[in-house]
Parts: structure tokens; sequence; C-alpha cells
């Protein structure tokens, strides 16, 4: 069952649903097509007010960013399950990814122009990639200093 978001996305904006079984082959960019995606994991299972917000930008996002980024809707039945992968600790959040990697996550709903200077620095070819979550749970920081 679709909830009121991804009715909205999936058939006016074109954006597709994805769901555990086919989140990978969505994520590896066609040849010539952007390699970045934004993945909305909209929260399904505690609503919250400013989902409907996100999933308004969502769309003016991929706008914005016209040609650098794919979008797409978690399916209910697995985000929770792909919640890990994409270090989303909040919902609802917007995830950059570029490839099969996440690159940024921007929880709940943000000023415009804090989505175009991180997305847009997300999409910076040379912007790191999360670090991949340990199996024990643990969380591991790194300092590195610019010169």
């Amino acid at each position: 069952m679709q909830t009121a978001p991804q009715r909205g996305l999936a058939a006016p904006a074109g954006v597709p649903v994805i769901d555990g079984a086919n989140i990978d082959q969505f994520l590896d960019p066609v040849a010539g097509g952007p390699p970045h995606a934004l993945i909305f994991f909209v929260g399904h299972a505690t609503p919250r007010p400013e989902t409907e917000d996100v999933a308004i930008v969502l769309p003016e996002l991929l706008r914005a960013f016209d040609g650098r980024l794919r979008g797409a809707v978690v399916a209910a039945s697995d985000e929770d399950s792909l919640k890990s992968r994409f270090q989303v600790s909040v919902t609802p959040s917007l995830v950059v990814t570029r490839g099969l990697e996440p690159v940024g996550v921007l929880p709940k709903i943000q000023d415009w122009s804090v989505y175009v200077e991180k997305i847009g620095a997300w999409l910076e070819p040379d912007a790191p990639t999360l670090a991949a979550p340990r199996p024990d749970g643990r969380v591991q920081f790194v300092y590195t200093q610019r010169s």
C-alpha cells in the first residue's frame, strides 16, 4: 500500500518507487546517465508533518539539478531494512548517492539554500562517500585536516 507521498511522487513527477530487490539496479548508473541519485526515505512507519514538505521538495531538487540526479522513493516494505545501509536514522530523509554508495543524508525539511549547497558539494567527483556502518554497530570518526 502506498502512502500519500508515494502516490504523489510516483505518478506525476515520474519518480519510481524502489525496494530491496531493485535498488542496486536503480543506483547503478546507466551509460551516459548521471552517477548520482536522490533517494527519499518517507518514514512510513512513523509519518511526520514534514514528510509532505520533503515530498514537495524532491521533484523541485531534481529540476534544480537537472540531468545531474535521478530520484526515487523507497518502498514502505523495505524502508526499515535499507535505512542502515544508507545511514538514515531520522525520517523523512533524502540520501544522495554516487553509484551504490551514499554520499550524504539530509534529514527532515531543510532551507532551500542548505539543499543547494550540500547537494552541490556532494555531486563533486571528489566528494567522499559515507563510511559503511560497522557490523558491531559502533561508529568510527576520522578527523582529517585540510591545508
